[in-house]
């Protein structure tokens, strides 16, 4: 299992957003959409080892699961889409109880503590970060979760957060990414077995 934690500072826990207006007035959803594309699309396929938890201003957690994805498109407004309809089922979760929003999407009321330390429980916290060790120099882990964040840094609580629970901090690049690069490249790390196997 592969798992991907992105954090969105800004993104509304109400879903009376507009799907035209990604960018200026959702909080920068599209740069959440465009991470759930590249962790699960191949080329006329979809991941089904894969799990992203989309954290929403620390107070929700909306996560697609690969094995169960239904109706997931390539294209930023559609996963937008999927992300306000879960927004719309949240009175249906109760405490970290989740409520599935449609197949293979579910929205519960966890913080990033939580779902950082759910993930952690029989898996590898990597937190990809521009300062991290070149990813080259380490094997890659059997079941990892990449950890994220949006267009703005982390906050200095994450930070304190990642650093209790990660067991690495690396860098995909010698230059800074986009999230949904950086998922891309990641991916490919862990295809290739480190980049060795073609």
């Amino acid at each position: 299992m592969r798992q991907f934690i992105v954090l969105g500072h800004d993104v509304p826990t109400t879903p009376d957003f507009p799907l035209d207006a990604l960018p200026s007035e959702a909080g920068r959803l599209d740069v959440l959409c465009r991470c759930v594309n590249s962790a699960f699309f191949l080329s006329h396929d979809l991941r089904d080892d894969v799990r992203v938890s989309l954290v929403l201003q620390d107070d929700v957690t909306i996560t697609f699961e690969g094995s169960d994805l239904h109706r997931l498109n390539p294209d930023e407004r559609s996963t937008a889409a999927l992300v306000r309809k879960a927004l719309e089922h949240k009175d249906e979760a109760i405490g970290h109880m989740a409520a599935e929003s449609s197949p293979g999407v579910s929205i519960s009321r966890k913080d990033f503590a939580t779902t950082l330390s759910e993930a952690a429980d029989g898996g590898t916290v990597v937190q990809l970060h521009q300062d991290g060790d070149p990813i080259v120099e380490r094997e890659p882990p059997a079941n990892p979760v990449f950890v994220l964040s949006d267009h703005h840094d982390f906050t200095d609580e994450e930070a304190a957060l990642l650093s209790e629970q990660a067991d690495a901090r690396v860098s995909l690049s010698p230059r800074a990414l986009h999230a949904d690069h950086a998922i891309t490249v990641a991916h490919n790390y862990l295809d290739t077995d480190g980049f060795s196997e073609y």
